[in-house]
């Protein structure tokens, strides 16, 4: 069993020592604090921890003591799991991390914030989910209460958090990190039409134009040396919604299946190997937030191209460190992957500020932040 908790005096100046900026120069774990993390951490089970789950590996390597829950794989026992653990926990956590996703993913978030708050606990909602904004344009009185009920209210992005401030107060912005080190860098800088989508097959992410981007190539690179040698993988998970069948259907239909390799999920481990061998990043997602994989591909060095969605203008600056282009445009999306391929001097420009982007994005930035603002969430509870 968990120790009982400290006096909180006691407990208050030795998380002072914990904290960075205008209390100290580094943080000192002093106090090991008592968090559970509520959140999807099924992911795990196929080889793809989240960042939840990383979040929780890296602060209990830290020295705090961390619970978390569901692992479960079937949605409604993973649903009932999180509530069971949140009742079972409630007594024995200084704090509580949930996540909030729409849909049916926010209900979890309000019932386990409100076991989480009739035991007294400060709770910490991170938001992550790109289709967030829409979700509360349509259930606004439902997130204004979540939020009323938030210790700190954490969004994943700048998009986030200008998008979701309507609703509450939005006290931190930080992001989804990845292990940089784990990704071997290569300057683009003469690019081949060797191009890679990495996404879940899932409607919102619009994957059947990934096919309608490879026709508009073959056409235009029809009759100059990149033709031949011009190829789309796409990989990821069938969230068995259709969009996979209508990918490998829009290919068939505009006679590109020849030059389309449709690789399945692939574990988190293997992801760098796997980008490593394409140079061109197409990200052709409807609704998104800060994905994941568009940091994992910047940090190998590949040139993205993406849709202007959601908080992709907040992680992709414009003929910067990727090219932007409207949502839903084949031709738009082929046009700037042309660019790449014929401009030297903008693929190398691309690849070279995508890594130092992704850099930015290492867990050694983002694993302080965290401590840093659990430690103030939890001294404001204990003052109060």
């Amino acid at each position: 069993l968990l120790a009982p908790l400290a006096h909180p005096q006691l407990m208050v100046r030795s998380l002072d020592g914990r904290l960075t900026g205008e209390v100290r120069a580094k943080p000192i774990a002093a106090q090991r604090l008592r968090v559970l993390i509520v959140g999807d951490f099924s992911a795990s089970k196929v080889g793809n921890a989240s960042v939840a789950e990383q979040l929780a590996v890296k602060l209990a390597a830290a020295g705090d003591v961390v619970m978390t829950t569901s692992d479960r794989t079937n949605r409604l026992a993973r649903v009932t799991g999180m509530v069971v653990d949140t009742l079972r926990l409630r007594q024995r956590v200084d704090v509580g991390i949930v996540d909030v996703y729409a849909g049916r993913g926010f209900r979890w978030a309000e019932w386990t914030t409100s076991i989480l708050k009739s035991a007294g606990k400060p709770v910490i909602h991170v938001l992550r989910s790109g289709s967030l904004p829409a979700f509360a344009a349509q259930n606004p009185d439902r997130v204004r209460r979540l939020f009323a009920a938030s210790a700190s209210v954490v969004a994943l992005s700048g998009y986030l958090s200008e998008s979701m401030s309507e609703y509450g107060t939005i006290s931190e912005v930080i992001p989804n990190p990845i292990e940089v080190a784990n990704y071997p860098f290569e300057r683009r800088a003469a690019a081949r039409p060797e191009i890679v989508w990495l996404r879940t097959f899932n409607r919102q992410y619009n994957p059947a134009l990934a096919p309608r981007v490879l026709a508009e190539l073959s056409a235009v690179l029809g009759t100059t040396p990149f033709s031949d040698a011009l190829q789309l993988t796409m990989y990821g998970a069938d969230q068995r919604d259709g969009s996979l069948e209508a990918t490998v259907a829009t290919a068939r239909e505009l006679g590109v299946s020849d030059r389309l390799h449709i690789r399945g999920p692939i574990a988190k481990s293997d992801v760098p190997h796997r980008l490593a061998k394409g140079d061109i990043f197409i990200n052709t997602t409807d609704v998104d937030n800060v994905p994941i994989s568009v940091v994992e591909a910047m940090a190998c060095g590949l040139c993205v191209v993406s849709t202007d969605v959601g908080g992709m203008p907040y992680l992709v600056s414009d003929a910067v460190d990727g090219l932007l282009v409207p949502r839903d445009d084949a031709r738009a999306m082929a046009k700037a992957v042309v660019r790449v391929l014929t401009d030297g001097e903008l693929a190398n420009r691309l690849s070279t500020n995508a890594r130092l982007k992704a850099e930015s994005f290492d867990w050694t930035k983002v694993l302080p932040q965290w401590r840093d603002h659990i430690a103030k969430v939890t001294i404001r509870h204990v003052r109060r």
